[in-house]
């Protein structure tokens, strides 16, 4: 007997007191078997604790930080001016961006726009000193930002490779309490890239390396309306 049927043989048997006719009816879903609807208990909180709006923000602002992520606050109209300055402070010459990253967000700043193009090498990449990006969501409990690679974010590639990461927030439209409420907004087709602050590892002597597996930096800006 293979591997395989060892284990599916274990999810029959821990299957086999779920009833399969009595299932109450649940929304259309290819390629779901209803019975896992009954099988798993979903009673679990969406949330913990219940906050106002500016609570859940100033949440994730601490969870950010606590991540060791650099966290600055914005309005749309200072976000071009604050983008400059930190891509001065960088001494950054080429910055990555996204197709559809707005353009006013680096309508300040003055280094070289390096384009997210298919047949760019990762020694290309390499070269680039920053990158900006939107978000798809961020989980306020968690301090999690997720990417989906929409047109403000790009590919995922672009994200992991340069040394130092903008993600723009915006504030409160995207941002949730948990991370139930993040999976809701998510397409689980998409290319998900969920990241908790900047890029860091320990090796067995417990040395904290930071920059191994995508930006050493990530500096992430909440932009309001006001």
């Amino acid at each position: 007997m293979s591997s395989r049927d060892l284990i599916l043989g274990r999810v029959r048997r821990a299957l086999a007191d779920v009833p399969p006719d009595d299932t109450p009816p649940v929304p259309e879903r290819p390629g779901r078997d209803p019975r896992y609807e009954q099988a798993v208990d979903r009673s679990y909180l969406r949330e913990h604790g219940a906050r106002s709006v500016a609570e859940t923000v100033e949440l994730l602002a601490e969870n950010l930080a606590d991540y060791r992520a650099i966290v600055h606050r914005s309005t749309d109209e200072e976000l071009p001016n604050l983008v400059m300055r930190l891509l001065a402070e960088r001494g950054t010459q080429h910055v990555l961006v996204p197709p559809g990253l707005p353009p006013e967000w680096l309508s300040a700043a003055d280094p070289t726009l390096v384009h997210d193009r298919a047949v760019s090498t990762p020694r290309e990449l390499d070269e680039v000193g920053s990158v900006v990006t939107g978000c798809a969501v961020a989980i306020a409990e968690t301090g999690t930002i997720v990417l989906d690679g929409g047109p403000d974010q790009g590919r995922r590639r672009i994200t992991l490779i340069p040394d130092h990461h903008i993600c723009v927030v915006k504030v409160p439209g995207q941002v949730v309490a948990s991370v139930p409420q993040a999976i809701e907004r998510l397409d689980p087709a998409r290319p998900l890239t969920w990241i908790s602050g900047p890029s860091a590892t320990s090796d067995i002597e417990l040395d904290r390396v930071e920059g191994v597996h995508g930006p050493r930096t990530l500096e992430v800006v909440l932009v309001s309306a006001e």
